[in-house]
């Protein structure tokens, strides 16, 4: 009874009352007013400031002013005032300049968060760190952008990307006066301030059109239902209840996609203080395990998403460099195959690591383990992660801006997730290069004994370059048919097996590889891996296919491969150098200069 009385009073209200009232005061908010009467045209979803009636705010942030020149500014959050050029309600991209023509002047102070304005798409947005260097800079760097009317002429100011900034450092007389993030990099390298463009989305009340129409719509409504029976108000009331469960839907839906992007934002590597890394850990509680440059521990965000933490020690001379390469590179890989680094933590002495968590560990739990039988994924799984390696391996060398070296794939470094899809890991001893360009000069070998290309050793066997990496997925994958390390640790030094050539002699005498089989189909995987983890184990460089190369080999038919030359019918550097190779795969490399 209660919920009719309260029906029936509402159904007065919006019949009898607000009609008249909204009707005349929403006449006035339509109005198009201008600043002293020329210039830009200020309308709905916009207000011109002691122009348009204050109850005419339809949208917080819309608000507009005129200057004493009768200019027209908008206001962005934290005082950041720009001149409005255009407003084009159309395609809802409003045009801007800066009063000074110097738009970063004041970028430091925009916070876009807060405001129903944002960059349009038409450029990427990028974060920089603003640098002011005491004296001019002679040297050209394309990573530097100079911002000319913040430079004077006893100092220049440049911008440099932030990713950029943690491996190009500038040295003195450059220090960083500030950061700015997503900003577009046209807006910054302009002689000239150039015209800012941004964009609001479509509120509701846009989308039904002008008040004007609005309001006459519902007044033709609100009169038909004047005449309904009291049955319609039974309706009425159904419907009101109806919107209600429907608008607390429609909340809970909202709060799941601003949950999915607070998500989505911590996959992208955050800088974290240590006593972050802390509370993300909980104090470090659960150890998963302990490597040469650190301790790793698992962890949780704040979200759920869980992670591993990776401590660098501190008493590591090389933490550095691993540190640098890390952060330097791995935040600018974005791959299925490869692990992603979801941040970091750089406190003082205090050095940190936080990646996405892998609950099914790494590859060597599966293929060494003294109860491998019965931890035994399958040949096609096996296949399947050998091709995901190879690819996540493709994309360093060639899908990324710079060629990435890792050289330090073995199965310890690739990482299965819950679905047993593998994702590699530890950049540590990475290496940037230029791209398509194809050797990089090392004064040190790197990498883990076992895996290490010959010519990483001795430049009698050719020049380092993305073949290392070629020559260590190989020996992964003969460690996978073979499920034991290409070394055997366990037997004396006089008496070391090297299973890789007890592979080859069995395929080249036609016997069957003592492996666990279960049906034809599982052979013909075996000798595919096999074939192709010899053909990458060649001793000479140019005799190994490139990445792509073995992609295709490991999708296609194993039938159709042949096998290779025999990698070990001598180790001397002389003879390998002397000999001309009986198959092509790759090219004459050019030596090159790697990227510090």
């Amino acid at each position: 009874m209660a919920m009719m009385i309260i029906s029936y009073f509402f159904l007065f209200v919006v019949i009898f009352i607000l009609p008249t009232h909204v009707q005349g005061r929403n006449h006035e908010c339509a109005d198009s007013l201008r600043c002293g009467g020329h210039g830009q045209a200020v309308r709905f979803p916009f207000r011109l400031k002691d122009r348009h009636p204050d109850h005419c705010d339809f949208r917080p942030g819309f608000l507009l002013s005129c200057t004493d020149k009768n200019q027209t500014v908008l206001d962005l959050p934290d005082s950041v005032k720009l001149f409005v050029e255009n407003i084009d309600f159309k395609s809802r991209r409003i045009q801007l300049y800066h009063p000074d023509r110097c738009f970063p002047r004041d970028i430091r102070h925009l916070n876009l968060s807060s405001s129903p304005f944002q960059f349009t798409t038409d450029y990427a947005l990028d974060d920089y760190a603003f640098f002011n260097c005491s004296r001019k800079k002679t040297e050209e760097d394309e990573y530097y952008t100079r911002i000319y009317c913040l430079s004077g002429p006893t100092h220049q100011v440049h911008a440099l990307a932030f990713e950029d900034s943690i491996i190009y450092f500038p040295l003195p007389p450059c220090t960083r006066i500030y950061n700015v993030r997503s900003i577009p990099r046209r807006y910054l390298e302009s002689n000239d301030d150039p015209t800012i463009y941004m964009k609001w989305s479509r509120s509701p009340d846009e989308a039904k059109g002008t008040f004007t129409k609005l309001v006459t719509k519902k007044t033709k409504l609100v009169t038909a239902g004047a005449v309904i029976s009291s049955f319609l108000v039974l309706l009425v009331v159904f419907a009101l209840q109806r919107a209600y469960i429907n608008n607390m839907v429609e909340k809970e839906y909202r709060a799941k996609i601003e949950k999915f992007l607070e998500d989505y934002r911590n996959f992208k590597p955050t800088r974290y203080s240590y006593a972050d890394i802390k509370k993300i850990t909980n104090q470090f509680a659960e150890k998963l395990g302990q490597g040469a440059y650190g301790t790793v521990f698992k962890g949780k965000l704040s979200n759920q998403i869980h992670v591993a933490v990776k401590i660098l020690n501190n008493s590591s001379k090389e933490n550095g460099e691993e540190f640098i390469n890390e952060v330097g590179i791995m935040g600018r890989i974005h791959h299925v195959n490869v692990v992603r680094l979801v941040g970091f933590c750089a406190d003082g002495f205090r050095r940190a690591l936080v990646y996405e968590f892998l609950s099914n560990y790494s590859l060597e739990k599966f293929i060494f383990s003294a109860n491998v039988k019965n931890r035994f994924l399958g040949w096609n799984k096996l296949q399947d992660i050998a091709i995901g390696v190879a690819k996540g391996i493709e994309y360093l060398h060639q899908g990324c801006d710079h060629q990435i070296l890792h050289f330090d794939i073995k199965p310890h470094n690739v990482l299965l997730d819950d679905n047993f899809n593998p994702k590699i890991s530890d950049f540590g001893l990475a290496k940037l290069c230029s791209k398509d360009q194809s050797v990089v000069s090392m004064t040190t070998g790197r990498g883990t004994m076992g895996y290490i290309a010959p010519e990483v050793f001795s430049r009698n066997f050719g020049n380092v370059s993305y073949k290392a990496d070629v020559y260590s997925f190989g020996m992964l994958l003969l460690e996978i048919v073979g499920g034991k390390r290409n070394v055997d640790v366990t037997a004396e030094s006089t008496s070391k097996v090297y299973f890789p050539e007890w592979i080859y002699n069995l395929l080249d005498q036609k016997e069957e590889l003592r492996v666990f089989i279960e049906d034809d189909g599982d052979t013909k995987i075996v000798e595919q891996l096999a074939i192709v983890g010899l053909w990458c184990i060649q001793w000479h460089p140019m005799d190994r296919p490139s990445m792509k190369l073995v992609v295709q080999m490991l999708e296609g038919q194993g039938d159709k491969l042949v096998m290779p030359p025999n990698p070990f019918a001598s180790s001397s550097p002389t003879r390998i150098q002397a000999r001309k190779p009986t198959t092509r795969l790759g090219q004459e490399l050019e030596a090159i200069q790697e990227l510090d």
